[in-house]
């Protein structure tokens, strides 16, 4: 089994940590690296070395740029337009994404499985497949971006709930949701933490692991609120991908509690 993470930057990675602690685990030989891959030259990559891989993790900034390679794509990466799972079988590569599923998991280890309003912060890849993941679990959906660009693709994204998208503003009232998902890059999200009141009942689930805790993440923590980290999303993200790759179910739980200490220990 040979696997790597594609990304730009990807020093930070601890995908490598994740899936040797799994390959460990399941008593599966294998190597897993992370390999410095920049925009616009994951076709390259794929075309050169891909061959060398039975799949392929994928961070920014290429959950995008991944859509136009000559692959085979399922229905909700083709709908959220972002997948972070490239599997070759006999030379044939399919994409998917497990980033909404590994986000929908992680909150049910936390018992946490449905919302009346949930917030997303950012746009992007991520933010797409966090509200593709969410569309049937929370009655309203809103986004918060920078950009209306990127509006009609989360709309697409979305089914199920009742959608709205807010341009990007520092006067949020974060009490109004029941759960709070941040998928901007480190640092973007800063200036919302005035926003944040002493006594917030709302979760906070941001999705970065480092550098951590975010000032979001610390000011949220200082309200008394609830707060999940990235650590979480990249732990169940990647069992998703394990048992893809594999192609059968694996021990979710027991697998979860071998890794999430590694991770914790990698990410100090």
């Amino acid at each position: 089994m040979k696997g790597a993470v594609l990304g730009s930057p990807i020093s930070h990675s601890l995908s490598p940590v994740l899936h040797k602690a799994a390959f460990d685990f399941l008593g599966l030989e294998g190597t897993y690296s992370a390999i410095e891959v920049t925009s616009g030259t994951l076709q390259e990559f794929v075309q050169t070395r891909g061959s060398e891989f039975d799949y392929l993790s994928l961070t920014m900034p290429l959950k995008e740029e991944v859509l136009a390679l000559d692959v085979e794509v399922d229905e909700l990466t083709r709908r959220i337009q972002s997948g972070n799972t490239l599997i070759n079988r006999d030379n044939t590569w399919s994409l998917t994404s497990t980033d909404g599923s590994g986000l929908v998991a992680a909150l049910a280890h936390a018992e946490l499985k449905e919302f009346d309003s949930v917030l997303i912060l950012g746009a992007g890849g991520t933010a797409r497949a966090v509200a593709g993941a969410l569309d049937s679990i929370t009655k309203n959906l809103h986004v918060l971006g920078r950009s209306s660009v990127r509006q009609e693709a989360l709309e697409s994204a979305v089914v199920h709930t009742k959608f709205e998208y807010h341009r990007w503003n520092l006067d949020v009232d974060f009490g109004n949701y029941d759960l709070v998902v941040n998928t901007t890059p480190a640092g973007a999200a800063d200036l919302l933490a005035n926003s944040v009141q002493p006594g917030i009942s709302t979760t906070l689930f941001d999705v970065i692991y480092k550098p951590w805790p975010t000032e979001l993440a610390q000011r949220w923590s200082d309200c008394g609120g609830n707060v999940l980290n990235g650590l979480e999303l990249l732990l169940y993200q990647g069992i998703d991908q394990l048992e893809l790759v594999l192609e059968k179910p694996l021990d979710r739980n027991a697998l979860a509690e071998h890794i999430r200490p590694l991770l914790r220990k990698a990410s100090r």
